[in-house]
């Protein structure tokens, strides 16, 4: 059927006829919005605070701020970080002061809100801090490092954590159940095992999940009896499951597992982490980079050669690039994975900037300093310095300032 022939319900995305329209609609965020928990009681009451919804995508953020418009009594307002600027603000804000002079209060609802800049948010924050509007922002990005410090004092922030599998398999079955909005008049045929699979590759994505159902069910991908098949399934996903932003924390979090599982000696895995990187297209120098870090600051003196394989693994990432250099960084990784430890560099090195910043730039003691002119040696320059193969090398002399003689960095 072409578009021209479809209704204007058929020709909006399947995830989006499927959103929950009530708080018992919405599933896996017990946590914050179970019976009893304070947010529940502030959307039935219809007193809320200016808050943050922080949660990986498909956790419901959207669809959650979307169920208290329905429910209160404040006008709501929506706007998305990625396509609004100031100027859509200050419309905002204007219709907030009206209905504020009339005793209506107004929800502001801003999407993927880490992409406001400084200037954009610092614009918000008097209206939120006079509670000119209350403030609904959604973002999956850490919002202690992508929101305002200030405007972030003003707000609640609840953390939506991601789907599991049971509740992906519900949300799947509501919409091959239902014959208004979902797909419940094309008798979809699918195995138990192949919901679960979709369940599991959505990683806790709702979206997803039903993105992929309706991409099969609209291209016909389902095989007579036999229904929705494990293949068709694999194909619509792809990798988009794989959640990775090489820009956002996940990014962080997924190397620093790598760093700390290489630090405990757990190659298993620490393959396993380096493969979610590159699996998910990681530059593979990135992690290479990493890894030269790792060699000198985990492992260090404990094995001298782990930074020369760190070094050569780079250089042969350099070479052949992906996909052939997955298997050198794996080989690189569990080496180091494997590798004695030690992080007694790593501290010195510390200890020895400390003193530097406390102490500040101490002079040169003069015998440690060169005498090319005849002025630097009528100062002092070098005089009494013991030259080491002279003395070999077991002469008793201080190359360290006076203030710091007899510091040990390692011990």
């Amino acid at each position: 059927m072409t578009d021209r022939g479809r209704s204007a319900k058929q020709l909006t995305p399947l995830a989006d006829r499927m959103r929950p329209r009530s708080l018992e609609d919405f599933l896996g965020q017990d946590e914050i919005i179970g019976e009893g928990k304070l947010l529940r009681q502030a959307i039935e009451s219809d007193q809320l605070p200016s808050m943050i919804f922080w949660g990986p995508p498909g956790s419901g953020k959207t669809t959650l701020a979307s169920i208290i418009a329905g429910q209160s009594r404040a006008d709501f307002c929506a706007l998305s970080a990625v396509s609004s600027g100031l100027k859509d603000l200050r419309e905002v804000i204007a219709q907030a002061q009206h209905n504020s002079a009339n005793g209506k209060r107004t929800l502001l609802f801003i999407d993927e809100i880490h992409r406001w800049n400084k200037a954009q948010q610092d614009a918000l924050l008097p209206y939120v801090e006079k509670a000119v509007v209350v403030l609904i922002g959604a973002t999956t990005e850490n919002p202690s490092f992508e929101v305002r410090g200030a405007l972030l004092s003003r707000c609640r922030v609840f953390v939506l954590r991601q789907l599991g599998e049971a509740d992906i398999v519900r949300i799947i079955d509501r919409a091959l159940r239902d014959t208004e909005n979902g797909l419940g008049g094309l008798d979809i045929q699918i195995a138990r095992g192949e919901v679960l699979l979709m369940a599991r590759m959505s990683n806790g994505d709702a979206r997803a999940a039903l993105n992929a159902l309706e991409y099969i069910a609209g291209t016909g991908a389902i095989s007579g009896q036999e229904g929705i098949t494990e293949a068709a399934i694999k194909e619509s996903f792809q990798k988009s499951h794989l959640l990775y932003d090489k820009d956002g924390e996940e990014h962080y979090n997924i190397i620093s597992a790598l760093h700390k599982a290489m630090r405990g000696s757990d190659a298993d895995a620490s393959l396993y982490w380096l493969a979610r990187m590159l699996e998910a297209g990681e530059d593979p120098l990135y992690v290479a980079r990493r890894v030269i870090r790792f060699a000198s600051e985990d492992v260090g003196l404990a094995n001298s050669r782990a930074l020369e394989q760190a070094v050569a693994a780079y250089q042969a990432c350099m070479f052949i690039g992906m996909p052939e250099c997955n298997v050198i960084l794996a080989q690189v990784v569990v080496y180091m994975a494997k590798c004695n430890k030690s992080n007694e560099l790593y501290v010195a090195y510390n200890e020895a900037a400390s003193d530097v910043r406390e102490y500040g730039n101490l002079p040169v003691p003069l015998h440690l300093r060169n005498a090319p002119t005849k002025l630097m040696k009528d100062l002092g320059y070098s005089k009494g310095y013991k030259y080491s193969p002279a003395h070999g090398y077991k002469e008793e002399q201080e190359y360290l300032p006076p203030e710091l003689r007899g510091r040990k960095y390692l011990k």
